[in-house]
Order: structure tokens, then C-alpha cells, then sequence
């Protein structure tokens, strides 16, 4: 079918795909209701930064050689907006400018799509009583010739508040002068930054891990597009409760998603069945649909919990990943694992699923305790030792600033980790190849999943930590078995230990048995035919799955490492 003259442009377009700009730091969309001064302070911020300044509705007018009360009149809101598009469409394909929209225009969800993919948007927020005195008078607006003007304002900002709050900058705006209405325009500019991105691409679905600040205060503005529903249950922790959940469901409500949140003990004990059932049930009592969101706010047991809940509920209903541990940020967030523990082991009930967006706040990292940090760090120094020899030299570089909580390095570490992880998932989904493939991210987790069965996951010993000493073990097998060189065991162990990390049976304060340890490994998920497969070591960054390992082998050197018989 042909193009056709756009009614409001009067140009024929074929409404090209959306094609991101190489300086979206420049391109700047002000969105909101008429009145919030966005022409009036778009034109000053234009001057202070440099740029050119477009009032969209202006441009509109001109191109049609009409009022856009005319507009309306003649071809009716829908044309409007369909014309209010396109010509936005060119505008943000051009060169970089500061982009003053019409009231209404941030609303139609292809003109917000384009205005994501080219610009940062900034909300100016202004309370109803300044609007109402500032469009009292005017004419030329279609919307407010219909009636009592403040209950018009009031109902346009109940429709539209929550689409404008996707706004990538807020910036409340009063009775300020200009000038410093725009200072905070700048500020808040300034202070603003994408967040990182690793993409998840699998063979039937695709979804991104985002590592930023303050993203778990904004997480509505980052759901609400791709929720199906604006409806979710949000499962977390007591202590993720207290420190985080009153801001996430605060940026929930803002873009007018409703969630009710369900909070669980702080431990292991919550990924039994016992409290998988209760909470189920709970859920079903409050009433869901298939549509609705299972959001999971917390670290690896929040995580696992609410990833099986979502993968079970109603046969499955969207998954929504905010981890806030370093631990979960950088493992369990990525790659759909699930899992509940039963009486024979950990991780035994579960079920691969994937989110539609993990959410990694990094600035939830600071109220992290060291321990904490440590625990996740294992992880990272894992990925390292499996296939990405750089990032273990990196770790060599900046281990320390990690568990300092420097963010800048907290940011980096997270993303690195992701991408690692992410590549392998991406190559091995559920685990299915018959040698390495995923099954190399258990790197250490056999050894470590043992020693937190001895500890009864009772927080005696943190995941992290358990896989830290692991690590060791299962480079010390390796150099037993000849694989690996015992000069990159000297040096994992050097940077453990000059970490203050685990590394080591020593770091216990009782003596381990080696038998209750293999035992455990007995009953691992990864058993197979009998016979347990080992990740081992033939080097830094060269990692490989073998299951011609002899339990003797495995004692030996658990002997050796310190346990008794």
C-alpha cells in the first residue's frame, strides 16, 4: 500500500524504524502538562546549553499551515496525534536540540518508544493550582474548551501523571523563576546516567540486566512498558523490607502499578516447601491473574523463591529480578535458575525461567556489610577462573576497591560478571550440553554446596563464602589430578588471602569430615549414572567438566586440605 499525505505534516512518510542517535546526551525531551513551562524554560535551558530549541506543537502548526485547533476541528484528535508523531519522529532524528512536546504527546506509546530510543525525557512536574492559574485565559486548546478548566487539568493529570512519570529525569517544578527552574533542569541533567546493559538473548526469549543507581526507586518507569499488566506481587525478605521495599513500591505506584508485597523470614528457610506452599496460597488468596507480575526484591533465596513462585503460579505468570546482594546481582539474577531446597540437599525442587528484566541496583550495594560483599565477590573471581582470564586480572587489579564498596568498581564488577554469565547461558541454556557449557558455572559449587550442608544453612556460612573455599578445593583437585599448574593455585590463593577472603579449610574453626562432605556431593543434582561431575582446572581461565574424578581422589585431597577422615 502507498504513503499517504500526512494530514499535519503534509509530507508522505513511511514511518521508518526508530534508529538510536550516537549523542542522546544532547537530545532532550521535555514532557507534561500545557502550563509546566516547558517552552518557557526550554527555550532558556536551550541558551545555557548551547543547543537549539523546538517547540513541537509549533513546528506542528507550521508544517500543517494551521492552529491545532484547527487541526482538531478538521481531522479529529486522532489524526492530530498520528501528525504530533511524525513530526516529532523527524525532529529527533535530527541534530541535537532541547524539544518542547505538546501536552499529550508522550501518552502515545509509539511517540514514547521513539522519544527512549533518541533522548532523555524530563518530566516538569507542577501541582494543579500553578497550572490552572497559568492556562487560565489562554485560548487555542482544544482539551480545555470543554468544560470547568481546573477538573479538566485534574482528570488529565490522573490519565497522565503515571505515563509521565516513564520519564527518564523528574524535575518538580513551582512557582520558581525561570532561571532557576532551569538550574535544576541542569542539575538534575548532570546528576543523571543511563544504566549499563547486558542483553540476554536466548532461543525463545530475550530480556536485559540493567546496573545503575536508584533503579529500584524508579522501577516503575523501567516496568511499566514492558509489564502485560499493571499488576504485580512483590515478594521480599524482613530486612530487604525494611531497607528497600517502601521506595520500590513507591516507584510502582507512581506509574500506576498496583502491587501487594509479601515479605518471608531472612534465611534458607524460606525456599523449603513448607514455605513455598504457604506463600502460594497466600498469593492465590489475594487474588492474581496470568498477567499479573511476581516481582522478586531481595538476594539469592529471595530470588530463587520468587523465580519458582512466577514459574508455577497459574503454570507461569511474568518474572521481574531486583537483586540486592552483590552475590545475586552478579549469579543468581542471570540465566532463569530456580530452586527450593529439600530435605536431601539444596537446589533440588526447581525450574528454569527466565525474567523479562533483571533490575541490578547498585547503589543497593551500599548497605551491604563487607561479608556480604565478600560472598559475592567468590562469584566474580569464579567467572574469572572459568573462561575470562582478563577479568581475574582485573579482580587482581581491583578486588580491594570491590569490598570497599567503591561504586564505580561495584558497577563495573557487576557488569562484567553479567556479560560472562550471560554468554554462557546464552550458549547453554538449561544445562543440557554433554560436557562444559553451563554446567561450568558450578565451578567450586560442589565442594561448596557440602560445606553448607555441614553448616545446616543456618548463616553460620554465607553461599559466597562456601563457594570461595570451594574455588580452592577444586583448584587443589585439579593440581592434584595433574591438570592445572600449581603456580595459579599459589596464585588464587594469593589473592583470596590477600583479600581477607575465604580460601582454604583452615579458614573454619572446627575439622570437617571428609566423609560427611562426600556424601553430601553424593546427593548432588549433578550426579549422573552414579558418578558426580567435577569442574576442574588445567589454568587460570580454562575450566573444563570431567566425571572420570575417584571419590578416593576427592578424599585424598580433602585429607590433605585439613579434614579428618
Amino acid at each position: 500500500m502507498s504513503d499517504l499525505p500526512d494530514p499535519v505534516t503534509g509530507s508522505v512518510s513511511s514511518s521508518p524504524a526508530p534508529q538510536k542517535t550516537t549523542d542522546q546526551a544532547k537530545m532532550i525531551v521535555l514532557v507534561g502538562l500545557m502550563g509546566a513551562g516547558k517552552t518557557t524554560i526550554g527555550r532558556r535551558l536551550a541558551s545555557r546549553l548551547g543547543l537549539e530549541f523546538v517547540d513541537a506543537d509549533q513546528e506542528i502548526e507550521r508544517a500543517a499551515g494551521c492552529t491545532i485547533a484547527e487541526i482538531f476541528a478538521r481531522h479529529g484528535e486522532p489524526a492530530f496525534r498520528d501528525g504530533e508523531r511524525r513530526v516529532i519522529q523527524r525532529l529527533l532524528q535530527g541534530p541535537p536540540k532541547i524539544l518542547a512536546t505538546g501536552g499529550g504527546a508522550f501518552i502515545d506509546p509509539h511517540t514514547r518508544r521513539l522519544v527512549k530510543a533518541h533522548a532523555r525525557s524530563v518530566w516538569l512536574r507542577c501541582p494543579l493550582p500553578i497550572l490552572v492559574r497559568r492556562v487560565s485565559g489562554r485560548t487555542g486548546r482544544p482539551l480545555l474548551d470543554k468544560g470547568n478548566i481546573e477538573s479538566t487539568l485534574a482528570a488529565l493529570q490522573a490519565q497522565r501523571h503515571p505515563i509521565y512519570a516513564e520519564a527518564d529525569i523528574i524535575v518538580d517544578c513551582g512557582d520558581d523563576t525561570i532561571d532557576h527552574g532551569t538550574h535544576r533542569i541542569v542539575e538534575a541533567l548532570d546528576a543523571h546516567t543511563q544504566p549499563l546493559r547486558v542483553p540476554v538473548r536466548l532461543e525463545s526469549h530475550q530480556y536485559e540486566v540493567l546496573i545503575g543507581t536508584d533503579l529500584i526507586s524508579r522501577a516503575g518507569a523501567w516496568l511499566a512498558p514492558i509489564l502485560p499488566q499493571k499488576r504485580a506481587v512483590v515478594i521480599t525478605d524482613e530486612t530487604v523490607a525494611r531497607l528497600h521495599l517502601p521506595r520500590l513500591m513507591a516507584g510502582l505506584e507512581e506509574t500506576g502499578i498496583q502491587a501487594k508485597a509479601f515479605v518471608v523470614p531472612v534465611g534458607e528457610e524460606s525456599k523449603s516447601l513448607t514455605r513455598y506452599a504457604g506463600l502460594i496460597n497466600e498469593i492465590l488468596d489475594h487474588g492474581v491473574e496470568r498477567r499479573t507480575t511476581v516481582i522478586g526484591l531481595g538476594g539469592g533465596v529471595v530470588g530463587d523463591l520468587s523465580g519458582f513462585v512466577a514459574s508455577s503460579l497459574l503454570r507461569g505468570v511474568p518474572f521481574v529480578q531486583i537483586p540486592t546482594t552483590l552475590l545475586s546481582q552478579v549469579d543468581s539474577s542471570v540465566g532463569g535458575k530456580t530452586g527450593l531446597n529439600a530435605r536431601a540437599g539444596k537446589n533440588l525442587v526447581g525450574a528454569f525461567y527466565q525474567p523479562q528484566i533483571v533490575l541490578a541496583d547498585s547503589s543497593a550495594l551500599a548497605t551491604l556489610a563487607r561479608r556480604e560483599r565478600v560472598a559475592g565477590y567468590a562469584e566474580i573471581v569464579k567467572a574469572g577462573l572459568i573462561a575470562d582470564p582478563e577479568l581475574f586480572a582485573w579482580c587482581e587489579r581491583h578486588g580491594a576497591e570491590i569490598l570497599n564498596g567503591e561504586p564505580a568498581a561495584l558497577a563495573e564488577a557487576v557488569k562484567r560478571a553479567c556479560a560472562f554469565k550471560a554468554r554462557v547461558v546464552m550458549d547453554d541454556e538449561k544445562e543440557t550440553a554433554a560436557q562444559d557449557g553451563r554446567a561450568l558455572l558450578n565451578l567450586g559449587h560442589s565442594f561448596g554446596h557440602a560445606l553448607e550442608a555441614h553448616f545446616k544453612y543456618d548463616g553460620r556460612l554465607l553461599h559466597g563464602e562456601a563457594v570461595s573455599v570451594g574455588l580452592h578445593l577444586a583448584a587443589a583437585l585439579s593440581v592434584a589430578l595433574g591438570h592445572c599448574p600449581e603456580e595459579d593455585l599459589v596464585r588464587i590463593d594469593s589473592h583470596l588471602r590477600k583479600l581477607g577472603m575465604p580460601a582454604g579449610l583452615d579458614w573454619f574453626d572446627e575439622t570437617l569430615s571428609a566423609d560427611e562432605l562426600i556424601t553430601s556431593m553424593a546427593r548432588d543434582k549433578k550426579v549422573q549414572d552414579g558418578k558426580l561431575s567435577f569442574v576442574l582446572l588445567r589454568g587460570i581461565g580454562q575450566a573444563f567438566t570431567s566425571r572420570d574424578v575417584e571419590m578416593d581422589t576427592v578424599r585424598d585431597v580433602l585429607m590433605q586440605e585439613g579434614c579428618a577422615l
